[in-house]
């Protein structure tokens, strides 16, 4: 078909930055900034955006982007000497132009793949005090599919040539777009052991059928299935997170007071964005010299399915 976009394009974006555009032939389509590695746009085939990007974020060196799909690496949050959420959100990642084989499915055409290598940056601040050097090669592969679910694979390699190995943790740092948080539900997560960051990291449990959003989360939970669901009422939309080697998961909203402190989110927008994070935190990854470890993002939005007048995800749970 004559002017049929291709399913990768290589362009500009805000500020000159640049960006890779994956589409697939139905008309859903997935943004990449090469600035952070990092996913700021995933539409379905109708055109609606299913990521929550901040209307005041900066798309501007060396800030971080607030919205999308951050990676958080080689710390999460504050747990570490490293600036918040680690280095690799703000680095300038280079197309790799020889990947190894990923287990993608080759009819998919739609997908990239980036690489970020040790820099001298990287080797002043990491690990901080320590003479020891790291070098470490980050590959990611950022792929929609036919149906338009978006995956995401990292894989991060032990490069030092001395024998020492090295230690991180990582967060996919996953902002979905929801209509009324009020509405929203996760599923999944119900009867398990949760870190609070509001409590000072403190071991909780969590009680009740299914979380829902009254005030401020910010909850590391341990241990976690490999399927989550969220539930948007409003939209009648379901998102499924499938992950593997990525054991815990963060949920996080700011709620009004500290929406309201960041300089690059909007005071209301709180109201329609939810951070669910496939991670793995609280056992830091160990790689030795030539070791590789993979954490892989699987994101899929469907219709939510109705039982007794409540949104049923046990049909997607379960699926």
């Amino acid at each position: 078909m004559s002017g049929e976009k291709p399913p990768v394009e290589h362009c500009k974006g805000v500020n000159g930055l640049d960006k890779v555009v994956l589409r697939e032939v139905k008309g859903s389509s997935a943004e990449v900034y090469l600035y952070g590695g990092q996913v700021t746009s995933w539409k379905n085939d109708h055109g609606e955006e299913l990521l929550f990007v901040s209307s005041k974020a900066i798309f501007k060196p060396p800030k971080p982007i607030r919205g999308g799909i951050p990676i958080c690496f080689p710390q999460f949050s504050n747990n570490g000497p490293l600036e918040q959420h680690g280095f690799a959100r703000n680095r300038f990642w280079s197309i790799d132009t020889d990947p190894p084989p990923f287990p993608t499915n080759s009819s998919n055409k739609a997908f990239v793949d980036l690489i970020l290598k040790t820099s001298e940056e990287d080797l002043k601040i990491w690990p901080t005090g320590n003479p020891v050097n790291i070098h470490y090669e980050f590959r990611l592969r950022v792929t929609l599919g036919p149906g338009g679910d978006l995956m995401l694979i990292s894989r991060i390699r032990n490069t030092n040539n001395d024998g020492k190995p090295f230690s991180f943790t990582f967060a996919y740092h996953t902002y979905f777009s929801v209509s009324d948080i009020s509405e929203v539900r996760v599923e999944g997560l119900e009867t398990l052991d949760y870190l609070d960051n509001l409590e000072e990291k403190q071991r909780f449990t969590e009680q009740g059928d299914a979380i829902t959003f009254e005030s401020e989360v910010d909850k590391i939970y341990l241990s976690t299935p490999t399927k989550i669901a969220i539930l948007d009422h409003e939209k009648k939309r379901t998102f499924v997170l499938r992950k593997d080697g990525l054991p815990d998961a963060v949920v996080w909203n700011p709620w009004d007071k500290k929406a309201k402190a960041m300089a690059d989110f909007g005071d209301d927008e709180y109201k329609h964005m939810l951070c669910v994070e496939a991670a793995a935190i609280e056992k830091p990854i160990t790689l030795k010299p030539g070791e590789e470890w993979k954490g892989r993002l699987e994101l899929s939005a469907v219709p939510s399915s109705y039982c007794s007048g409540q949104l049923d995800p046990q049909r997607v749970l379960q699926g």
